[in-house]
């Protein structure tokens, strides 16, 4: 069996952990993708997809566009979900399948599922938000997707980028309060329910706040530059955040005993 790794339970026992542990996390996350082969990338694809999926319905519907983005940094821990199986497979056994990825999910699916019902009422409130601060605040139409970040940006916009980014920072404060290691946890433990995944994560932000912002500011930094500037570097991005996203949860969250991996990961 693999060994996990020494910062799993040492973080809380010593203290806050320190903002620049951050970059050691990334680190360990990358060396996860590397050691899954690169498995995650698949993942990632869908995340490109899902980009490209908001383009067009900016050529469309341009009005949704900025709440059908922020729905995707929302509803991202849920999709990354097989990426964080992929570093617990490997923890455990030294080996990781995709397949069984897939399927992981289903080791507490009640929880999971409720949780993801809750991002989503998030996504929807947030999204319907978007439109209304749209139609009241908005100065421009955007016919050309190149134009919108330079029109939103113009000072003939300024009141509905203070008032959309103080909404949205509410929101999304809110939404990474109880999201940080959910998922990871309710993968990690089948007993672990979904308000007991959110007491942990309010918990790891509660005691943790200046890694945690940085962490956060990471995500925003990493997802955020690769749907701006290009697109199909999400394919390597969001595999980088996943894994670390696990990485952190071992970090701060109390070593318990995790469930069996899935017996297609140990018979790979």
């Amino acid at each position: 069996m693999a060994s996990t790794s020494t910062s799993t339970s040492t973080a809380t026992a010593t203290g806050p952990l320190a903002p620049a542990a951050i970059f050691r996390l990334l680190a360990e996350g990358a060396a996860d993708m590397r050691a899954t082969r690169f498995q995650g990338v698949a993942y990632g694809i869908a995340f490109v997809l899902m980009g490209y999926a908001i383009a067009e319905v900016y050529e469309q519907v341009w009005q949704m566009t900025m709440g059908l983005t922020a729905a995707f940094f929302l509803m991202g821990p849920f999709i990354c979900c097989g990426i964080y199986d992929l570093s617990r497979q490997h923890e455990l056994t030294g080996k990781s399948d995709l397949r069984a990825s897939l399927a992981c999910w289903l080791r507490n699916w009640k929880s999971i599922a409720f949780f993801a019902a809750f991002l989503t009422f998030f996504m929807i409130v947030w999204a319907r938000i978007s439109v209304v601060l749209f139609a009241l605040f908005a100065t421009h139409t955007y016919p050309e997707l190149t134009d919108m970040i330079r029109n939103i940006v113009s000072m003939n916009n300024v009141i509905f980028l203070i008032v959309w980014g103080a909404v949205g920072f509410v929101f999304a404060a809110l939404v990474f309060a109880v999201s940080v290691v959910s998922i990871p946890m309710m993968l990690d433990r089948e007993g672990a329910d979904t308000m007991e995944a959110i007491g942990a994560s309010a918990v790891a932000l509660w005691n943790n706040p200046g890694a945690m912002l940085l962490w956060a500011f990471a995500i925003t930094f990493l997802i955020g530059m690769s749907l701006v500037f290009f697109l199909p570097l999400l394919a390597l991005t969001a595999p980088l955040v996943g894994h670390t996203t696990w990485k952190v949860y071992k970090t701060l969250v109390p070593a318990a005993s995790p469930a069996p991996v899935a017996e297609a990961a140990t018979a790979a």
